[in-house]
């Protein structure tokens, strides 16, 4: 089947409605030379003309009226839907969705995604957490967050200024029986929440200090696959856990914990929002990622 270009389409419609050839190219805003052409191709093809022409007067044949009774709604419908996509450019509207990890969830929760929805109301955020880093592009998503060394290099990055660091806790009434760990490899005689990654493996506990680095694939009485799970085992006193240090500040600040090893458990990398450079980000990103920057130049937590 022939392809028809929306240009001839408009062509037709036009000269329907105005009924010349004249004020049709005035309102299309092309020579009545072009639109005559548009509207001779498309006759071509169909092998039927659309029109009975005069020196005086333009009228729809029986055909032409039948094509564009057809044809006329349908045309309205992809004006409709180009201009929606146009409005979304300059005011921020539909869905943005946002992949991330649980952490950085809660990072970003209060501070980015609230205050988001509470300035661009007619924006609904899909956010989706899980812990493999998927392709963003490809599983749909507009943005990603993800540690500064995990963003793929072929997407734009804004860092939050959220340095990512691991702390290692246990309740005080655990420290108060078993003692607490002075090196990392003194972890090796105590209780540790295991903790197993989304692939399956267990998640080894990093350490380095002045140079020297440590991997310590630690033993305990329980395998979690989740980090709320380990704070709950680490507050009843089970043993001591390793966490993101988000997680845990509140405890901390509280009592319910107490750190160890701190000079051990460096600053990792920026918790980043990623995406890819795409010539049109709809008004929504855009307006997200700029309250980003903003976010990231005021709340330093």
């Amino acid at each position: 089947m022939d392809r028809v270009n929306l240009t001839e389409l408009e062509a037709i419609i036009a000269v329907a409605r105005e009924g010349s050839f004249r004020k049709a190219a005035l309102a299309l805003g092309m020579s009545t030379t072009s639109l005559s052409n548009a509207v001779a191709k498309l006759e071509s093809r169909l092998g039927s003309r659309l029109f009975n022409r005069t020196t005086r007067s333009v009228s729809l044949t029986d055909a032409g009226r039948t094509f564009v009774t057809q044809v006329e709604p349908s045309l309205r419908d992809i004006e409709d839907a180009m201009a929606g996509v146009r409005s979304q450019q300059q005011t921020p509207s539909g869905t943005l969705r946002i992949n991330t990890f649980a952490a950085g969830a809660r990072q970003i929760m209060s501070p980015l995604v609230l205050e988001f929805l509470r300035r661009y109301p007619d924006v609904h955020v899909d956010l989706v957490t899980e812990g493999r880093i998927v392709d963003i592009v490809a599983d749909g998503f507009d943005l990603g967050l993800r540690r500064a060394d995990l963003v793929p290099a072929d997407m734009i990055a804004v860092p939050l200024r959220r340095p990512q660091r691991y702390a290692v806790v246990a309740s005080p009434a655990y420290f108060e029986q078993h003692g607490k760990p002075l090196t990392p490899p003194d972890l090796y005689r105590h209780k540790c929440i295991r903790v197993r990654l989304p692939n399956g493996a267990l998640f080894p506990w990093h350490f380095e200090k002045k140079g020297q680095a440590f991997q310590i694939d630690v033993t305990g009485p329980i395998t979690l696959d989740e980090a709320s799970l380990a704070r709950t085992a680490v507050l009843e006193g089970v043993g001591i856990g390793f966490f993101l240090e988000q997680n845990v500040r509140d405890d901390l600040e509280a009592g319910l914990m107490q750190r160890v090893l701190a000079d051990w458990t460096l600053p990792m990398g920026d918790l980043c929002l990623y995406y890819p450079g795409r010539r049109h980000p709809s008004a929504a990103l855009k307006a997200f990622i700029a309250l980003a920057r903003e976010v990231s130049k005021t709340d330093r937590r």
